[in-house]
C-alpha cells in the first residue's frame, strides 16, 4: 500500500482552492459536495488545499508556497507533487467507496468506479442509516462486543439478511434483529490454501479472512495473503492452541514448502 486512504470531514471547514477554469470548477464541486467552503490562498484557517493551474511552473510555485505553510496540497494532474490524491467515488451516503490508483491513472479509477456503481443498490445508504439508528437495540441483543461483531458479520454475509448487495426495505434491520440466529461459538477452521498467490483465494476463504478474530498460519504463508485478513485480526505464526481462542480462528496452511 503506497498511500493511506482516509475520509476527511470537510463540513463547514475552509479549503483553499487556487486556480480558475474547468479544472478548478471540478474541484470546487467536489469540495462543496463534501460540505467544505472554498477560500482563496490568503485564508489562514484552512488545513488542506487544491491547486488547479494548467501552467506547470505556476502550479508548482503555488504548491510550494502552500506546503511551506504546513498545508496538505493536491495539485491537479501532477500526482508526483501531491501530498494526497482524490479518488473516484461511489456515493451511497453515508456509504462511500473510494477508488484510487495513487495518481497512476484517473481513467482506470473511473472504470473501476463505474463497475462498482452497477453492483451497489440505491438502498445501501438507507440500510447503513437504519443500522446506525439501531445501535442501542443491537447492543441490547448482543451485549458482548465480539458476539455483536460476529452477529453483524453473519447478517452482512452474501445472502444474509443485511447483505449490502441486496435490496432492502425500511423494515430490514428490525426484521433481522427479530429473527437473526445467535452467532456461532468459538471455533477454528483449518484451510489449506491453493497456492501462495492471493488471487487464488476462494470466495469462502476471502470471506473468512474478513471475519476472523485470529489468523494462525504456517511460517511460509506470504504477507500478501495475510494482508487480506481484517486489519485488527491477531496474526500468529504458529498452529492454534486448544481450546480455541474467543471468536473465529483460521489456521492457514500451504500445500508445499517454499524453497
Amino acid at each position: 500500500m503506497d498511500q493511506l486512504p482516509i475520509f476527511v470531514n470537510l463540513k463547514d471547514r475552509n479549503v483553499i482552492l487556487v486556480g480558475e477554469g474547468e479544472m478548478a470548477d471540478a474541484k470546487r464541486r467536489l469540495i462543496e459536495r463534501a460540505g467544505g467552503i472554498c477560500v482563496d490562498a490568503g485564508d489562514t484557517d484552512a488545513r488542506i488545499a487544491f491547486v488547479a493551474i494548467a501552467e506547470e511552473d505556476e502550479a508548482c510555485a503555488a504548491a510550494d508556497a502552500l506546503k511551506a505553510r504546513g498545508l496538505l496540497v493536491n495539485v491537479v494532474d501532477r500526482p508526483e507533487i501531491c501530498d494526497f490524491t482524490t479518488p473516484a467515488i461511489v456515493d451511497r451516503a453515508p456509504v462511500l467507496v473510494a477508488v484510487g490508483t495513487g495518481g497512476a491513472s484517473a481513467g482506470m479509477a473511473k472504470a473501476i468506479r463505474q463497475r462498482i456503481e452497477t453492483l451497489l443498490p440505491e438502498t445501501l445508504g438507507p440500510l447503513a442509516n437504519a443500522i446506525s439508528a439501531a445501535r442501542t437495540a443491537i447492543r441490547d441483543r448482543w451485549p458482548a462486543g465480539p458476539q455483536r461483531r460476529r452477529a453483524l458479520d453473519q447478517g452482512f454475509a452474501a445472502g444474509g439478511l443485511l447483505d449490502p448487495f441486496g435490496n432492502h426495505t425500511p423494515d430490514t434491520v428490525a426484521h433481522w434483529l427479530k429473527v437473526a440466529d445467535e452467532p456461532k461459538s468459538d471455533r477454528i477452521i483449518e484451510i489449506t490454501l491453493l497456492s501462495d498467490n492471493p488471487d487464488d483465494l476462494t470466495l469462502l476463504t476471502a470471506r473468512l479472512l474478513g471475519e476472523a478474530d485470529h489468523v494462525f498460519h504456517d511460517a511460509n504463508v506470504p504477507s500478501a495473503i495475510l494482508n487480506r485478513a481484517r486489519a485488527d485480526a491477531v496474526r500468529h505464526a504458529s498452529p492454534p492452541p486448544m481450546p480455541a481462542p474467543e471468536g473465529l480462528s483460521l489456521f492457514l496452511r500451504l500445500p508445499f514448502t517454499q524453497g
